[in-house]
């Protein structure tokens, strides 16, 4: 998954971390400046539910404008990752073990 934040937050005309920080305490969700400095600029490892419940009513979007999914990352264990082999680059060649 893809976080968004910042561009949904753009859509909506919310253009600095403070500004969200402020609207979202006005909800009922109070962040603090090194948290929402996270969600801002980077990709949160956990976040409740309760929390982007909040999120997108101060938004004004949905979860998926926050949450943009990535299926070519998902490979299962033993698959090549087709997705860092340059277009055209030959092969590597199987190993051969005896």
């Amino acid at each position: 998954m893809r976080w968004n934040l910042r561009l949904t937050a753009a859509n909506k005309g919310i253009w600095k971390a403070s500004e969200l920080q402020r609207s979202l305490a006005e909800h009922g969700l109070v962040i603090s400046a090194g948290k929402m400095s996270g969600l801002w600029s980077g990709q949160p490892v956990s976040l409740k539910l309760d929390d982007l419940d909040v999120i997108c009513v101060v938004l004004g979007c949905e979860i998926g404008d926050l949450l943009i999914p990535e299926p070519q990352k998902v490979t299962r264990p033993g698959e090549e990752d087709v997705t860092q082999t340059a277009v055209g680059a030959a092969a590597p060649a199987p190993t051969v073990v005896v």
